[in-house]
């Protein structure tokens, strides 16, 4: 076994990898940018070493400085997490020539699998089933539109070396193959340094799911059962699960045999995912094959009780697989949702800065769950540009796949973050939605049920009366430290007026009495329904955690002038609780809207202009292309709104703009 290896990876996986090896009795060595010299993994690491500045390219991506770092610090081995150099073939061959060992699969496997060209054809060398498509580069737009024409409508422009959504773009039309070319190609040229891309023919109402392998060194090849990943946005995974809802033991077991066998012909020996699409009748195809450690892991490693980071090391250490196929059972369920730096509002764009706040819910058992959070963030850190924007992964486990949603609502209802923008909100609003909950998934799914874009509901039913219960125990706490203000001559006890109130949320009204208790205080309606309302909730706290009713409940809580915002289960609303007549004259108050301008084309989020599409005095349509921005490694095509004359212009290529900087302005 190893005495140190090296993390070629940040965030995250690099602090998951390193918690694996802490508990192994390795050593680990962390390697950073100028960007994360305070970062997490740095600081968790027994070594780190610098290598160089913050873009990718001239750091992490840098196989030269890896190597490097592993002669300076002696590790024997580099473990590449998932992105960067993990799927690169030069990259263990360099490593090899080096005498340093590779946690990862052999160059082979990786030549043979990781370019999703060639990895389709030796799918279908293998007779598995694949997408039919063109498995050529493609190199032209007119050449992309023209095979598009013979496949048939909506077709899948993809990266060949991509990943992660990366140079991935659907379209359904000749004008889209050709916009979608251009952008698949410029975003896989500035992600991977391969600007490849091929075309398939895109599956209507697909499920995206999963197979897990993992391989040894002396031949032996099992499978641990499947992953759903078919909630995503912009092809980027948002929600994954274990096992997946739509397959029975059968199905099942022939995608597994059908990635053993995969794997197998190209000696694959190490942890690996073969990706299906999958219909709804169960049929599926091959898509790819990723050789590396997957982000959404985790859910594999709760339903299996198995370290997939463990048994990457010790099969590179040229130990045999621990299990056979007969030992591996699936127990329970595992959801999985991928905290993100992006406004949900803002059709999710990107969200930089410093974390104000970053306190996680608590991890380990809950009752019957298990509550996982991996995370290479704190408290006081920045998110940067320069990366993925991921935070955090929220994995929760439960005996069924109910009980782990709710599990995961809670959990995310828990989870505080200020400083930034993020989409919990958003992925609280998905555990609540009927379809998810029912299991009746496609990768359409976000596009589908959220067709507008996301905005907060106002609450409603249940979820309104717990919100309100706790805005009358919040009130009641501030009432309480008033109340306890020395040198008062009144009557300790609660005046009637400190009884009797008013909760007024999201423009409804709930009056309710307010009765206390030894360790609680008890809520009635005006219906005469009485909820019993018990937490340890101090001013100033972000979230409210305590029981309403007997359920246990956690709400977001951030203070407004004489009220609460209140966050929970996706429904946002703002809380202000008066007395009867302060209510009165509160429904009295008019309004303030804010004007709108509509003029200015705004940078919706900190980017770098990639291009400026018109010039001044430009007359353009409503849906016609502006400008791209880029951000996070995705790029972002801005759009007319409108008719409209363009009247100036004040950004060029390669500006650097904040949030809501003006690109230009129309006449």
């Amino acid at each position: 076994m190893f005495d140190k290896i090296l993390i070629a990876n940040r965030g995250e996986i690099a602090c998951r990898i390193i918690k694996t090896a802490r508990r192994m009795g390795i050593k680990t060595v962390a390697v950073y940018s100028d960007a994360d010299r305070d970062a997490v993994h740095v600081a968790m690491a027994d070594e780190a070493v610098h290598i160089g500045p913050a873009p990718a390219a001239q750091s992490y991506l840098v196989i030269e400085k890896i190597i490097d770092a592993c002669r300076q610090t002696g590790a024997q081995a580099v473990h590449p997490g998932y992105g960067f150099l993990s799927e690169r073939e030069a990259f263990p061959r360099a490593l090899a020539e080096a005498g340093i060992t590779f946690i990862g699969p052999n160059p082979g496997a990786i030549a043979a699998m990781g370019d999703k060209i060639e990895s389709k054809k030796a799918a279908a060398a293998a007779n598995v089933s694949t997408v039919p498509g063109f498995l050529g580069v493609i190199e032209s737009p007119e050449q992309a539109v023209t095979i598009a024409d013979e496949i048939g409508y909506p077709v899948m422009i993809k990266a060949s070396a991509g990943g992660g959504g990366k140079g991935m773009r659907i379209a359904h039309s000749a004008d889209e193959v050709a916009e979608g070319f251009a952008r698949a190609r410029s975003e896989a040229s500035s992600s991977f340094g391969d600007d490849r891309v091929f075309v398939e023919k895109f599956i209507t109402d697909p499920r995206h799911i999963e197979i897990q392998v993992i391989g040894d060194k002396h031949g032996n090849v099992i499978y641990l059962g499947e992953r759903e990943c078919s909630i995503q946005r912009r092809n980027q995974k948002v929600i994954e699960e274990a096992p997946s809802p739509l397959l029975d033991e059968a199905t099942r077991r022939k995608m597994g045999e059908q990635a053993v066998a995969l794997a197998k012909a190209v000696s694959y020996d190490s942890a690996g995912t073969v990706e299906f699409v999958a219909g709804q009748d169960k049929s599926f195809y091959f898509l790819e094959m990723n050789t590396r450690l997957q982000v959404e892991h985790p859910v594999t490693e709760m339903i299996t009780g198995l370290d997939l980071v463990e048994l990457m090391i010790r099969v590179a250490a040229g130990e045999r697989l621990p299990l056979a196929q007969s030992d591996v059972k699936l127990n329970g369920w595992a959801v999985e949702s991928r905290v993100y730096a992006e406004d949900p509002t803002r059709n999710f764009l990107p969200s930089i800065g410093r974390l104000t706040v970053y306190q996680p819910p608590e991890e380990g058992p809950e009752g019957d769950a298990i509550v996982r959070n991996d995370t290479g963030v704190e408290e006081g850190g920045e998110i940067a540009i320069h990366y993925d924007p991921m935070i955090a992964k929220l994995v929760t486990w439960a005996p069924t796949r109910l009980a782990a949603i709710e599990s995961q609502a809670r959990a995310l209802d828990a989870f505080a973050i200020d400083g930034i923008r993020h989409n919990i909100p958003f992925l609280a609003a998905l555990m609540a939605h009927p379809r998810w909950r029912e299991g009746n998934l496609s990768t359409g799914f976000i596009a589908e049920e959220f067709p507008e874009g996301f905005t907060a509901p106002e609450p409603e039913g249940e979820i309104a009366r717990r919100m309100a219960a706790a805005a009358a125990a919040i009130d009641h706490k501030l009432n309480q430290r008033k109340r306890g203000i020395s040198g008062q001559m009144r009557d300790p006890s609660l005046l009637h007026f400190e009884r009797d109130r008013v909760v007024l949320l999201a423009g409804r009204s709930y009056p309710v009495t307010v009765e206390a208790r030894a360790d609680a205080i008890l809520v009635t309606e005006a219906d005469g329904t009485a909820l019993e309302v018990a937490s340890e909730w101090r001013p100033g706290e972000p979230v409210w955690t305590g029981t309403i009713g007997g359920k246990v409940v956690a709400i977001q809580v951030r203070g407004l002038l004489n009220g609460v915002a209140l966050q929970h289960a996706g429904a946002a609303a703002e809380a202000r609780v008066f007395t009867r007549r302060e209510a009165e004259l509160a429904a009295l108050m008019p309004v303030k809207e804010q004007a709108g301008s509509g003029k200015q084309v705004l940078c919706p989020m900190p980017g770098l202009v990639k291009s400026i599409l018109v010039s001044e005095g430009a007359e353009v349509k409503s849906g016609e292309p502006l400008a791209v921005v880029e951000a996070m490694k995705m790029e972002n095509v801005l759009r007319a709104e409108r008719d409209a004359t363009v009247s100036k212009i004040h950004a060029k290529e390669g500006d650097s703009l904040a949030v809501d900087a003006v690109i230009l302005e129309f006449a």
